[in-house]
Formats: structure tokens, C-alpha cells, sequence
């Protein structure tokens, strides 16, 4: 059975719902695969899927899974595969992109959806002028297109190349029937760059148009148990905000950070929406006698059109 059809076929509304309402309504399954055996070694902190997972969802999309994987064929892509059996919609892999003998996340694609690897042009023509600015800039010996620096204008057919401006690995994009998998370089200012420029459109046209914001408040209690009820109530009256509280540790001067979410159609119906949650959970504190305060409202993000 094709990768495809075992998408289509495999375990599609068989797991309980990892998200709020407000975002599984409707909204595109993401899967994040981080790839790297610094990762696991413990040398590099993976602070890219963190930042993947802000900006997805903040688009409103449903993270249902951050796997952290070796640099190993095998691995890389039984991951995948497994993640388009789960009928992820967005596949996002963050590294193994460069130039390196252990750069390994194009042919594990590759090898996932059964596609042949090749040299794409357009690839080639951003690789080349990568190497030539840094040999002009004396960064590098030579401009030659050597065979490690070829290796990164080969793309699993079919792929579209993503423009890096900020380093030499393009990023890749492929579509296939009901899913897109996105290949991302692992250091994070050339991933946050890729991102915001060149997948843009991919990201526009998945999540369409979209707002999303978050507002944190105090409130002056330290027992959740008490605390629990009370957002319960909060989260029945406003089901398309979602509701978290944390704190850090115990004892008697905790104060718990409640965080509320939403996303919606336009930037005023997200600041609706959070400002009316907000007044009711005031309000509902305040009832049982606890303190509460507004600490921080983000402004809006989104992609609207």
C-alpha cells in the first residue's frame, strides 16, 4: 500500500482529541520531526520545535506530535512514514539538510515516499550563489560546487526548493495527496527565515485566513484544586477559548499564571472572544474571594489577507 493511501486508510479519528475545541475543529494535524544526534546527545538544545509549535498553532493548527530522531536512514524515515499513517496533514523536519556525510533527512524522504533524488535546478542556482557571495566575502577558499555542496541541491522528485537567504541548504516542500511535508534546515535563524518568507504561501493556503492571541493572568491563590473548578465553569461558558494554569513549584506565596488563547477569523473577534473570558473569570474569582490581574495581552498575529 502506497505511503498515500496508508495515510488516507490508517488511523484518521481513532485517538481522543489533543487540543481544544477552538482548534480541532477543522484544523490541520501537524506532526514535527527534529533530527539530529546532537539533539539526543544532549549538546544542542532543541529549541526550534518550541518555536514551531508557537507559530503552528498559533495559526490553528493541531501539534499532535514532537518526535526527536537520530541522524540514521532507517529512522528518519519510518518516522515519516509513520506520521503520514497517522494522517498528519503537515509534516515539518527540522535538520540534516546540509552538506555533511550524516545530512540524511532528503534521502530518508526520498526514500519514505519512494521517489529517486535529483539535482534541481532552480536548487543549484541558490546553492552557487551561497558559495560564491561567501568566497567573494573570503569565508570560504573557493566557489566550486563540490561534490558536499552539490548534495544539498538534491531534492526528492517532485520537491519545490524553499529559498534560504541566510545559509546555503534550501529548505523543501512537497505535496501529496492530503498531506505536505515541509524540510527545514536545523539552525534556527535559517529556519525562522525559511518560515517567514519563502513558506509563507504553503502556510496561507493550509491554515487560510487566521488570528490568533494569548493573555496570561495572576491570580492571587496557590491551590489549583480550588482554582480548577473555577475554570471549569470559565471554560463552559467560553469553549472556544482555551483555558491552562500553571505554577512552578508549591508553597504559600504561589501565585498561579492562568493562560487563555483563542483564535479566530479576524483580530477583533480574537480580542473579543479573550477579552469576555477574561471578565467572566474575574468575575468568578472574585466570587470566591480571590484576587486576579491582567499581566499580559499579545497583540494579535495571524495570517489574514
Amino acid at each position: 500500500m502506497s505511503i498515500q493511501r496508508e495515510a488516507q486508510a490508517g488511523e484518521r479519528g481513532q485517538t481522543a482529541p489533543l487540543a481544544p475545541a477552538h482548534f480541532a475543529r477543522g484544523a490541520v494535524a501537524v506532526e514535527i520531526i527534529v533530527i539530529g544526534n546532537e539533539i539526543l546527545l544532549g549538546d544542542v538544545l532543541d529549541t526550534n520545535s518550541h518555536w514551531l509549535c508557537k507559530q503552528l498553532v498559533g495559526l490553528g493548527a493541531l501539534v499532535r506530535r514532537v518526535t526527536q530522531i537520530g541522524d540514521e536512514r532507517e529512522t528518519i524515515a519510518d518516522t515519516l512514514s509513520a506520521a503520514l499513517r497517522r494522517g498528519a496533514g503537515l509534516v515539518v523536519t527540522v535538520g540534516g539538510l546540509g552538506p555533511t556525510e550524516d545530512d540524511l533527512t532528503l534521502s530518508s524522504v526520498a526514500q519514505a515516499l519512494g521517489r529517486p533524488l535529483a539535482e534541481h535546478s532552480q536548487a543549484r542556482r541558490w546553492v552557487e550563489a551561497k558559495y560564491a557571495e561567501l568566497a567573494r566575502a573570503g569565508h570560504v577558499a573557493s566557489a566550486e560546487m563540490t561534490p558536499a555542496r552539490l548534495k544539498m541541491a538534491h531534492l526528492p522528485q517532485g520537491a519545490e526548493p524553499l529559498r534560504n537567504d541566510v545559509g546555503a541548504a534550501p529548505g523543501v516542500l512537497l505535496r501529496g495527496e492530503g498531506w505536505v511535508i515541509v524540510c527545514l534546515p536545523g539552525v534556527p535563524e535559517e529556519m525562522k527565515h525559511i518560515v517567514h518568507n519563502a513558506l509563507r504561501p504553503t502556510l496561507s493556503e493550509l491554515f487560510g485566513q487566521g488570528y490568533y492571541a494569548e493573555w496570561q493572568v495572576r491570580a492571587d491563590i496557590g491551590d489549583e484544586s480550588t482554582l480548577a473548578p473555577l475554570l471549569q465553569q470559565v471554560a463552559a461558558k467560553h469553549p472556544e477559548v482555551y483555558i491552562k494554569s500553571r505554577a512552578r513549584r508549591y508553597g504559600a506565596d504561589v501565585r498561579f499564571t492562568i493562560t487563555l488563547s483563542t483564535r479566530g477569523r479576524s483580530a477583533q473577534e480574537v480580542s473579543a472572544r479573550l477579552a469576555a473570558a477574561w471578565e467572566y473569570l474575574y468575575e468568578r474569582l472574585a466570587g470566591e474571594g480571590i484576587g486576579s490581574t491582567l499581566v499580559e495581552a499579545d497583540d494579535v498575529t495571524g495570517m489574514g489577507r
